[in-house]
């Protein structure tokens, strides 16, 4: 038998092992609810998503003026990009990020502390 020929054979049963792995990972992910994060910004919200999200004294006045709603900043917290330039990544403790987004069809940059236990949103620039 031929090198192309062994080639052949074998890019094709490659594909369809691909193709059969794939289909696995995703029936399982969506299964299990498991998302993979590679990627930093990613990783970051995934983190301050699985704590306990605090509100500061500033926040906690806009959520009882009815100006905004804690799901306004969960979906936030899905779908916002992390500016790692403003951000202060390396102090401890807790280490603040700032997020950018929309809320209510206006840009917004949402201030977190991000601590061991828990995530306190501390402010919200319209």
């Amino acid at each position: 038998m031929s090198f192309l020929k062994r080639l052949g054979f074998f890019l094709v049963g490659l594909s369809i092992g691909i193709v059969f792995l794939s289909m696995f990972f995703k029936k399982k992910s969506d299964e299990t609810g498991v998302s993979f994060c590679y990627l930093p910004n990613c990783r970051t919200l995934k983190d301050i998503r699985s704590k306990q999200l605090q509100y500061s004294d500033a926040v906690q006045t806009l959520l009882q003026d009815k100006s905004l709603d804690t799901t306004d900043i969960h979906s936030f917290l899905f779908e916002g990009d992390v500016d790692f330039g403003k951000s202060d990544t390396k102090s401890s403790p807790c280490k603040t990020y700032f997020i950018e987004g929309t809320i209510n069809e206006k840009e917004a940059v949402l201030k977190v502390r991000n601590c061991r236990s828990k995530a306190v949103v501390e402010a919200i620039e319209f």
